[in-house]
């Protein structure tokens, strides 16, 4: 059973940053995709930014500039830097990984409130 564990959302005003971190635990062979979605109230959820095992990374282009994603192997952990936060950043962030167990499954993290006040 693979488990992803999140943490470092909250609340920060606008022109504020985040480090959001996501880390899988459970019987890994190999992550392979690691990205971060959100979800804003009423609205559908969106991928914000992916990083493949390679580490090429694709940011949506609201973000670009503004957020990195990075991961590090040794520990399946995937971080989100975001910076120059805009009111419009607020959603619950979930983190998403492919995992090789050595079945290949996709498993969600259980999603981190980011708030960013005007």
């Amino acid at each position: 059973q693979v488990q992803l564990m999140e943490s470092g959302g909250g609340l920060v005003q606008a022109g504020g940053s985040l480090t959001l971190s996501c880390a899988a635990s459970g019987n890994i062979f190999n992550v392979n995709n690691m990205a971060w979605y959100r979800q804003a109230p009423g609205k559908q959820r969106e991928l914000v930014a992916i990083i493949t095992s390679g580490g090429t990374t694709n940011y949506r282009d609201s973000v670009k500039g503004r957020f990195t994603i990075s991961r590090d192997n040794a520990l399946n952990t995937v971080y989100l830097q975001m910076d120059s936060l805009k009111p419009e950043d607020t959603a619950v962030y979930y983190c998403h990984m492919v995992v090789t167990t050595p079945y290949t499954y996709a498993y969600w993290g259980q999603g981190t409130q980011v708030t960013v006040s005007s």
